[in-house]
């Protein structure tokens, strides 16, 4: 399967448990692998045969910035979500990174794994 890499996409918004993080925005980042068939737009080389990755991010952006989770696991399957909106999307890694949350460590971060027609997505 082919794949479309996303690294680092920074998302500023209101995430997590602790109060301070139900006031504070803060930066998280995104990481995606979306899988697909590149077949075609190999052929064409033309854009409306592939996965346009920036509609993607504009539309990820667009639903995050002014979100409140508390989860990032919840982010992430929402993310997910998103990203299989386009059906050419087979499978979608979702990771979300939040740097600092732990005393010690550079970040936490969540993985997940989901593909079109999975009874595990949210359905935000």
């Amino acid at each position: 399967m082919d794949k479309i890499f996303v690294r680092d996409l920074g998302i500023t918004c209101i995430v997590g448990a602790n109060p301070r993080e139900r006031i504070e925005e803060q930066t998280v980042l995104l990481n995606l692998v979306l899988e697909c068939d590149f077949t075609v737009p190999c052929r064409s080389n033309d854009l409306a045969d592939t996965i346009d990755y920036k509609v993607i991010k504009d539309q990820i952006v667009d639903e995050l910035t002014p979100t409140r989770y508390i989860l990032i696991e919840r982010m992430a399957d929402h993310v997910a979500s998103l990203c299989l909106r386009d059906t050419r999307v087979t499978r979608v890694t979702v990771s979300v990174d939040k740097p600092g949350a732990l005393t010690g460590a550079r970040s936490v971060a969540v993985d997940i794994t989901r593909e079109q027609n999975d009874s595990r997505l949210s359905g935000l």
